[in-house]
């Protein structure tokens, strides 16, 4: 067994596929569309003023049907988490196994962070009734499970935050559970995964108007980008639909290849699996130059665990064949 890392919230898949081939990162492979790559060069050639996010905000208002002053700009999601994690929470719950960042900024910024972790099927579990803030995924990281849009707005209450983490949603065709329009629930949004613009740190958090306006007197100046706030706004009138389908279809023979292997793999409806293939396995995939994610570093699960990113055929044959000889 590898060595664990020192703070495993704060364990990111990218520092596991460098040198190696790429299963750990959730990042649609390629470059970005040419409209995109366009928009973010312009974007470079005006770099002269300061970025402006605002047009990228009304733009995106418009797409999930809420007003202007319910959309923020971030530099990322992860900038979203740390806006978050600075109000004082009485009673933070974070719901496990789940990307880890926002339970790093709740702890980083001093709140005492409660953990609930979900059952068997990784479904939501019940949350303490005097949580004021609890933070979810959907579909969630690293399980892929998407949850129903009842089940979330069911733990909304007065005095309680519900913040759903969409970062896959869009990965999703069509995305039926998205929460972008409830008005009730913060959900947070980026352009890193399916899109394919992990250094860009183009994301943002839609919610009511007065959190929102809190966030933003919170927020550094200029902490969007003007090559982030392009991007923003030029996705907004995106379909990502393409890109979605493709991906699924993907995962669905990466799933496949597993179940005929004997590995136990969990539903999923993110572009990866999280797959019980055995204590040992990632170790010996590094070994064989195939970097998949590491999971004993997701509260609620072991060393036994792997998430592995959906790939073109011939990158999820080669995965399948080294696991084949390895097991």
């Amino acid at each position: 067994m590898r060595p664990g890392p020192a703070d495993p919230l704060a364990h990111h898949g990218d520092v596991e596929a460098r040198g190696l081939l790429d299963l750990a990162v959730n990042v649609f492979p390629g470059p970005p569309p040419g409209w995109l790559s366009e928009a973010m060069h312009a974007a470079l050639d005006a770099s002269g003023s300061y970025p402006d996010p605002t047009a990228a905000e009304r733009a995106l208002a418009v797409r999930h049907g809420r007003a202007p002053g319910e959309v923020l700009a971030t530099a990322g999601a992860a900038e979203a988490f740390t806006l978050l994690a600075r109000r004082p929470w009485r009673r933070p719950v974070v719901v496990h196994p789940q990307f880890t960042e926002p339970h790093a900024a709740l702890r980083e910024a001093g709140h005492d962070v409660t953990t609930v972790l979900c059952g068997d099927g990784f479904g939501l579990p019940a949350v303490p009734d005097d949580a004021d803030l609890v933070v979810v995924g959907n579909p969630t990281n690293p399980t892929g499970v998407l949850h129903p849009r009842a089940e979330i707005t069911a733990l909304a209450r007065p005095g309680r935050t519900v913040v759903v983490d969409e970062a896959f949603m869009d990965a999703v065709p069509h995305e039926p559970e998205t929460l972008t329009g409830e008005p009730g629930v913060v959900v947070t949004r980026s352009l890193t995964k399916i899109w394919g613009i992990p250094g860009v740190r183009a994301g943002y958090l839609v919610g009511p108007d007065d959190l929102v306006a809190e966030l933003r007197r919170t927020q550094p100046l200029w902490s969007v980008s003007g090559v982030a706030a392009a991007a923003l706004l030029a996705c907004a009138s995106a379909d990502p639909t393409e890109r979605a389908i493709e991906q699924r279809a993907w995962r669905e023979a990466l799933e496949k290849g597993l179940a005929d292997l004997g590995v136990e793999v969990v539903s999923s409806s993110a572009p990866f699996v999280l797959a019980r293939v055995g204590d040992g396995v990632h170790a010996s995939l590094r070994r064989a130059g195939i970097a998949v994610r590491r999971c004993d570093t997701f509260p609620g699960l072991g060393p036994d665990w792997v998430r592995i990113a959906a790939r073109p055929p011939d990158v999820t044959h080669r995965l399948l064949t080294a696991l084949k000889e390895i097991r």
